[in-house]
């Protein structure tokens, strides 16, 4: 295996974003997401890429002024095992304190490798109810995800909710 890069994303990536995320979306590993949607989001991903091509990415979205979520994190299998979602989850998080935020969320099925990473599972609510009637206003998936609503509730069968605080 040669070295990787970690770098955000640039629009000419969202068509190897899209090509890395589509098997996972047919396993019903991840949601899918439509490719003007991922051209909207360029700028919340970050890639990693080996010998000019995509292997793996991952996306922070910001929620509430102190949250943000871990979205969209893939790795491409033969590079599985060699750190690129460790790096990719470590990129994310130092723009996050960039940014100001203080706690990270993700769902997932990979449990012990966010665990790894200073991530809890979490119950229902982990915001205040004045955030919490806020947050019913978005309009964004991730977010209902993230609120536990019930319209969600097929798109997050066997996911585990996950927190973490930053320092």
């Amino acid at each position: 295996m040669s070295d990787y890069l970690v770098r955000p994303a640039r629009a000419a990536d969202v068509q190897g974003i899209y090509a890395l995320l589509e098997p996972l979306v047919e396993r019903r590993i991840l949601l899918g997401k439509d490719i003007a949607v991922l051209y909207g989001a360029v700028q919340e991903f970050v890639v990693a890429e080996a010998d000019g091509r995509l292997i793996g990415c991952g996306a922070l979205h910001v929620m509430w002024e102190d949250l943000g979520e871990v979205r969209t994190l893939l790795v491409e299998e033969g590079w599985k095992h060699h750190g690129v979602g460790r790096a990719i989850v470590e990129r994310l998080e130092t723009h996050a304190v960039d940014l100001g935020l203080s706690r990270l969320f993700c769902l997932t099925f990979e449990v012990p490798f966010f665990e790894r990473r200073g991530f809890a599972q979490i119950g229902e609510q982990v915001v205040d109810p004045d955030v919490y009637t806020q947050l019913l206003r978005s309009g964004d998936e991730g977010v209902a995800e993230f609120l536990d609503l019930a319209h969600v509730k097929p798109n997050t069968l066997g996911n585990t909710r996950m927190l973490k605080h930053l320092v």
